[in-house]
């Protein structure tokens, strides 16, 4: 498949996407992400023609013709082609695409609290999967420079929001505690079937309660990574702490 270079997607980040665990010969939590996808798309006024069925034997075809049987899927809406400048075009014509690769491995992870971005809790696009990634990049390579597998980001208030590519999770006392998402916090598919089914409290966390935590994990529709150290302070190293929540990944 060509991408238009006029598509939006690719010259203004403008769209959504979804990233899919494919695993036991189906997609995981598919109907979360279907239903998030239609709330963003409705946010940014993005048309989705393709039903949830379309949408989901697209994603199984994938699949097959890569020959996986276990994979990670990305689902990417764009508004499609338009003429040069900031508004969107008034008949759009979407773009979708739908790739798969194997799955990462669920391997503990270090990280560091970025200093270079925020997260700003108080922009819309907090809200929804955008293709503007920028801040996540930067932040990940400041990690990846100070030799972090990880960044976790701070607000403007200066609390942790997330992860660059996750939500935050951790145990401080005898709460399981997560950031809400007036902090800043991307209402992850994972981070909702957790908080459906597990005992979960909405907290702000600053970075002094993470260190003090007795244990921490980043959750995302690929799975849960218990995290080891951050910036080189030692949390728990304990990967059966993740038991009680590995049915749901």
């Amino acid at each position: 498949m060509i991408i238009d270079p006029s598509d939006r997607g690719f010259t203004l980040g403008d769209g959504i996407f979804e990233t899919i665990k494919w695993s036991d010969g189906h997609a995981r939590w598919l109907d979360r992400h279907f239903m998030r996808l239609r709330a963003s798309a409705e946010f940014l006024a993005i048309p989705l023609h393709w039903s949830d069925a379309q949408l989901g034997d697209a994603i199984a075809a994938v699949v097959r013709a890569e020959g996986l049987d276990a994979a990670a899927v990305r689902l990417t809406l764009t508004r499609g082609p338009a003429p040069r400048g900031i508004l969107p075009p008034a008949n759009p014509r979407p773009t979708v695409v739908v790739t798969a690769g194997p799955l990462p491995p669920l391997k503990p992870v270090t990280a560091i609290i970025a200093t270079q971005v925020r997260r700003n809790e108080h922009s819309m696009l907090s809200r929804i999967k955008s293709l503007c990634y920028a801040d996540n990049i930067l932040a990940s390579r400041e990690a990846a420079d100070k030799g972090a597998d990880q960044a976790l980001l701070l607000n403007t208030a200066g609390r942790i929001a997330e992860a660059a590519i996750a939500n935050l999770f951790i145990r401080h006392g005898n709460d399981l505690i997560t950031p809400p998402l007036s902090e800043g916090a991307l209402p992850g598919v994972m981070r909702g079937v957790l908080m459906d089914n597990c005992r979960v409290i909405e907290r702000s966390i600053t970075p002094q309660m993470l260190t003090d935590a007795e244990y921490a994990f980043l959750s995302s529709s690929i799975g849960l990574r218990l995290l080891t150290h951050v910036d080189g302070a030692r949390l728990s190293e304990n990967p059966h702490v993740l038991q009680p929540f590995a049915e749901w990944s």
